[in-house]
């Protein structure tokens, strides 16, 4: 059985990194659930479909771990995702542009299995490298909100 960490790092550089979707057919529960913004259905199938939107936009998508914090059932990560716009991303045509965001993830596992899985992707960093940022009016306005 493999422990915690190691499952981590099974989701992130076989699933997410290189596009394998067998491991949440092997590591996760039937009943996992998914909390990131944007995954639908909110279940393995949902991570799925995100997974290959990603390689699809970004043939070369990758992540790497930079760090991990293990408590009790939980493992938080902080990672470093990298790509190249080569492929309809959403309603945006391919740019060729790279692209380098931080992600955070967590995921809660029992008995052996993935049971929750929480992700923060930089989207505004995304967005920016990608030429889409928002009009500076605009930023202006969203940050006077948390003022």
């Amino acid at each position: 059985m493999h422990t915690n960490e190691q499952l981590f790092r099974i989701f992130i550089e076989e699933g997410f990194s290189k596009g394998d979707l067998t491991v949440f057919d092997h590591h996760a529960s039937p009943d996992f659930m998914e909390h990131q913004y944007g995954f639908i259905p909110a279940n393995a199938e949902g991570v799925k479909k995100a997974i290959q939107s990603l390689h699809s936009a970004f043939p070369d998508f990758s992540m790497s771990i930079e760090d991990l914090v293990i408590m009790d059932d939980k493992v938080w990560g902080r990672m470093t995702a990298t790509g190249t716009h080569k492929g309809q991303f959403g309603p945006m045509p391919p740019k060729g542009k790279t692209f380098e965001i931080t992600v955070i993830d967590i995921m809660r596992f029992t008995n052996g299995k993935l049971v929750e899985h929480w992700g923060v992707p930089d989207r505004l960093a995304l967005m920016e490298q990608l030429g889409l940022k928002p009009p500076p009016k605009a930023i202006i306005k969203l940050m006077s909100l948390f003022r």
